[in-house]
Parts: structure tokens; sequence; C-alpha cells
């Protein structure tokens, strides 16, 4: 089976808060424990290296409180960056972003100002696809310079939106973007192996189940509602023989067992108050 993820970038925790709600997963009522935050960091970051990943470690942006989640930084495949483009509380992350990456020889590449993208965040290489999300983190004008800067065939998909109680759907009041609880990819569907894919299909809207389902040469596992939402279960990072995922999420974890997959599960309560999780803490830098 071919590895995947083998390098990845990871910053620290030392500044991680939710102090700025940027996403719907954020609230003012359970605060951070940093000190706890920085333990859980630290052991994906050894599960990690256990599954055989070289993890690659720099000094977190100071001040950023979402510094930590560097999936969002860009989108990394050859030698080629595609940088993001973040909510405005994390706008001072963007530069310190290209020069981390230039700095592993990388060359990089900007979309314009305005056309939102997430990174990695939102958007999984697959083999020869790439799926990226829509209509919440990452602009459709993103996709075409994807597809031609990466090589890949990009499939446009859209999550569901987080509605209010007249069923409007909910402008985030920090960013002033549209909100979904599925707000990134990596929160609806996982790349387990290039040819091997779970996801939720009530996190995403009917068209968007529909092109996944259409996708005839990958095998797929299909995690419920309530392990995509409460357990997180989609957020996790694979190597195509060893998954490091969420504690709560047993049928997802069964399954991958059931395939042979080695599976760690830490748990991890404090990285997720900031709308992050197993995954958003490293970006895939595969050469």
């Amino acid at each position: 089976m071919q590895k995947i993820n083998t390098r990845v970038l990871v910053s620290g925790a030392e500044f991680f808060d939710d102090g700025f709600a940027i996403n719907s997963h954020m609230d003012d009522k359970n605060p951070v424990d940093l000190e706890k935050a920085i333990a859980e960091h630290a052991e994906i970051i050894s599960l990690y290296k256990q599954a055989g990943i070289e993890v690659i470690k720099i000094d977190a942006p100071a001040g950023c409180q979402d510094g930590v989640y560097t999936a969002n930084w860009g989108l990394v495949r050859g030698n080629v960056a595609v940088l993001s483009n973040l909510p405005n509380k994390r706008q001072a992350e963007e530069d310190y972003a290209e020069k981390a990456l230039k700095a592993l020889g990388l060359r990089t590449t900007r979309l314009p100002e305005g056309v939102r993208f997430s990174g990695q965040g939102d958007a999984l290489p697959c083999g020869k696809y790439l799926f990226v999300g829509t209509g919440y983190r990452t602009s459709l004008d993103a996709h075409q310079t994807l597809e031609e800067e990466l090589g890949l065939q990009v499939i446009g998909l859209q999550a569901i939106p987080q509605l209010d109680a007249n069923q409007n759907p909910v402008i985030n009041p920090v960013t002033g973007w549209p909100d979904s609880f599925f707000y990134d990819l990596d929160l609806a569907l996982a790349v387990i192996s290039p040819n091997l894919i779970a996801w939720c299909p009530e996190a995403f809207l009917p068209d968007s189940q529909a092109k996944i389902r259409a996708i005839s040469d990958l095998e797929k596992i299909e995690v419920s509602l309530d392990e995509a939402k409460n357990g997180f279960a989609c957020n996790l990072v694979s190597t195509g023989e060893s998954v490091i995922m969420s504690s709560h999420a047993p049928s997802l974890k069964n399954s991958l067992e059931s395939r042979g997959l080695n599976v760690y599960t830490p748990e991890v309560t404090e990285l997720l108050k900031g709308g992050g999780f197993i995954r958003c803490i490293s970006l895939t830098i595969d050469n």
C-alpha cells in the first residue's frame, strides 16, 4: 500500500486560545486549559512518530491563537505550496507560513486577495483527486488555480450550512463569512489511502453526496453524523498503514482495524475548543 502523510510540518501550541470565535465550535463558556492543550499536542506528535511520520517542528507564530493549526497554512504537492488566504483574525499567520514553507525549499504561490482558501484543512489530496471545500473557508474561484498548480483533478464539495432558528444560513459574526459545523472539509471527509476515504454523507449537500458516490475507483467508508459531529471522526491523519484518530468514533475505528490498519486514539479535549483536532495540527510536506 502506498504510504501518505510521511512528512509533516507542525508548530507549537504555546499561544493557543479560543478568544476570537471564528468558527461554530468556539464559545466563551469553556476556556482553554493551555497546559492540557500543550500536553495533547505533544501526545499527538508522539503518535505521529510512532506511526512512522517524520515531524518537522517549528516555533509557533507569536500571539496567534490558531497558529497551532498548520494544516490551514497552505497545500503542498511536490515542491509547490499554494498558500492560504485565512479569516481576518488569522491573517498574521500568512507571512509566517510563507517563510516557513520557503525555508523547506518549496516554491510558494498566492491566490488573489479576497479569494478564500483554507489550505489542507479544506483541500484533501487522494491519489489523482483533490477534494476541495466550497462556500465557507474556500472560494469557488480557488479551484481552478489549485488544479493548475498541483496537477490534480479537483472535486468541489459543499458541506451543510449552519442554520439559525429561522432556518437561515448563519454568518459568523467575527469573520463575516458563512458558517457550517463542517466549515473545513477535513471535518467531514478523511483520506485513508490513495484508494480509500472515510466520509459522512449527512455532512454534505445532496449534489456533493452524489459527486462522491459517483467516484467508482475509490473505496468509501461511511461515517455516521454522530461520530463526525460529536466524535470528530474524520479529522484524522493516516499513513495508509496507521491512523491517528478520535477516541470517540468506535464504528470508524472498527472499520479501519478490520482493513488491517493500526489505529491510535489519543484523548483530545482542549485543542478542539478552537475548532481543530488531530488532522488540523499538521501540514503534509510529502515530496
